[in-house]
């Protein structure tokens, strides 16, 4: 990479970091040091990176759902004393005083079953009871083991729509962590160029300070011998006060810009920062149809819209399940027994049945649930349709950024090319105002063209690799490589 304005601006640098105050650490950092700190220390990055935990944290939460799970529930112990009512065998009812002590244990090992919505379990536990009532006495109830089955049938399953939803929500949560880093990378380059060019700018008015002060002490002396008006004299003493005065309003500008790049790359006040300038062209060359396929196939927007779509579906197969036909199936088969001696409750169990089958039909709703039926498909409708206009302008985003892009390197080279002839014009300009061929409104003109030539360059440079990176950030692709923008996520996952 090359660039025609680069040996000028590589002076400037190195003269400025020669310059710094003496007892300070002293840093030279490139365009890609800067983009490199920003992506490890900034606080958009921090952001970005406890976003994106937050996000594989609920993912990793969502898939332990599937996973067996094993709970202990224990009584130790539950005490009973009171007065209660009691149904007679003849149907009298008369006040007993219970008191009883109860102690229990339950292990339980469950399942979710994700393709039909119901639960699988089984259950093995121990009880005794202590009653002191009358006379004192103690009951055991085993439970050795005993399976059963929650199956809703016909009902809504939300766990079918989560293993379709819950995984796009997970990658578009990895591909935005990507275009946030992208993004950060462009603030990088702002604040590099907001520094770059104060610094150019107050070198540049450091120099016209010094050549109006040069010109104007000649000028005082060729007025005294007649040689040049009074006006012209004026007009000289009048730059030589306006370019002390941009001195002044350069050191407060780079100031301030410096002050902030430190801030977004969260370096030390005490550290003077040197900025080195990059290349003023890319080998890069983008080409639409491939970035246009990988915009499609990277960005997080293509993840969002499916996530989209499939929210929207599952709300109108939601909507047309619930209030309507729906029946529960429960089954549980196990063993029992009880005795008055521990030793004696896991002998000889008996068989445990139970079976469960509810139904629900809705007889009159007053079109309830056709009215939520309605709903949904209309927000699916608006859904559909707002998606397909986001993907219409995002790919003319796309398109227009890789126009720029291509675009800019040759606007560079312009700018390149123009910085070196304003620079050589003014050269010529002052030394032919100072055998005096020309006058001061001529070199003045010299002179601004000469300093916008070279800021503008600068400008270029700067819009030239902002495009490049927004081109990345839209398209998560490095064109330089020829690869799709990749990332270690573990590395902040945890």
């Amino acid at each position: 990479m090359s660039g025609k304005g680069f040996p000028v601006l590589t002076t400037l640098a190195l003269v400025f970091f020669m310059t710094t105050a003496n007892g300070q650490e002293s840093r030279i950092l490139t365009l890609n040091d800067v983009i490199q700190i920003a992506a490890e220390n900034s606080r958009e990055m921090v952001s970005a990176k406890h976003r994106f935990r937050s996000s594989f944290w609920e993912y990793k939460t969502f898939r332990t759902q599937y996973y067996p799970m094993l709970n202990l529930n224990t009584t130790m112990p539950g005490i009973n004393k009171s007065i209660q009512k009691y149904t007679n065998a003849d149907g009298t009812e008369t006040f007993i005083t219970r008191s009883m002590a109860n102690y229990s244990m339950d292990l339980s090992l469950s399942k979710i079953i994700g393709f039909s919505g119901g639960q699988l379990f089984v259950n093995s536990g121990l009880e005794r009871v202590d009653n002191f009532s009358n006379p004192t006495t103690t009951d055991y109830l085993s439970n050795p083991i005993s399976i059963g089955l929650n199956q809703p049938v016909l009902a809504y399953n939300p766990y079918r729509w989560d293993n379709k939803i819950e995984p796009l929500k997970y990658k578009e949560a990895k591909q935005k962590f990507l275009e946030e880093r992208e993004q950060v990378s462009i603030s990088a380059i702002t604040f590099f160029f907001d520094q770059l060019q104060s610094t150019i700018s107050m070198k540049i008015a450091e120099t016209n300070q010094a050549n109006y002060d040069t010109l104007y002490k000649i000028a005082k002396g060729r007025y005294n011998l007649g040689k040049i008006a009074e006006n012209e004299l004026l007009q000289l003493e009048l730059s030589f006060l306006q370019a002390r005065a941009q001195v002044d309003n350069a050191k407060l500008e780079l100031e301030m810009n410096t002050f902030k790049l430190k801030s977004f790359l969260r370096i030390s006040e005490k550290t003077d920062l040197t900025l080195f300038p990059p290349a003023g062209f890319l080998s890069t060359k983008a080409d639409l149809p491939k970035a246009l396929i990988e915009a499609r196939a990277n960005r997080a927007d293509t993840y969002s819209y499916d996530r989209k779509m499939k929210e929207a579906e599952s709300q109108v197969m939601q909507a047309k399940l619930q209030n309507r036909f729906n029946a529960n199936l429960f089954v549980q088969y196990g063993l029992t027994a009880t005795a008055a001696d521990y030793s004696d409750v896991y002998k000889d169990p008996q068989e445990g049945q139970l079976l469960s089958f509810g139904i629900q039909i809705p007889i009159l709703d007053w079109g309830q649930a056709k009215g939520k039926i309605r709903m949904a498909e209309s927000n699916r409708e608006l859904v559909q349709t707002t998606v397909e206009q986001q993907e219409i302008d995002f790919e003319q985003e796309v398109f227009l950024k890789v126009m720029q892009f291509n675009m800019q390197q040759n606007q560079v080279n312009i700018a390149a090319k123009a910085d070196t002839v304003a620079q050589k014009r003014f050269y010529v300009t002052k030394q032919r105002y100072l055998i005096g061929k020309i006058d001061i409104t001529d070199l003045n003109i010299a002179q601004t063209e000469s300093d916008n030539a070279r800021l503008s360059y600068i400008s270029a440079l700067r819009t030239l690799w902002r495009s490049y990176y927004e081109l990345r950030r839209l398209t998560l692709y490095d064109f330089a490589i020829d690869k799709p923008i990749d990332f270690n996520f573990s590395s902040v996952a945890w």
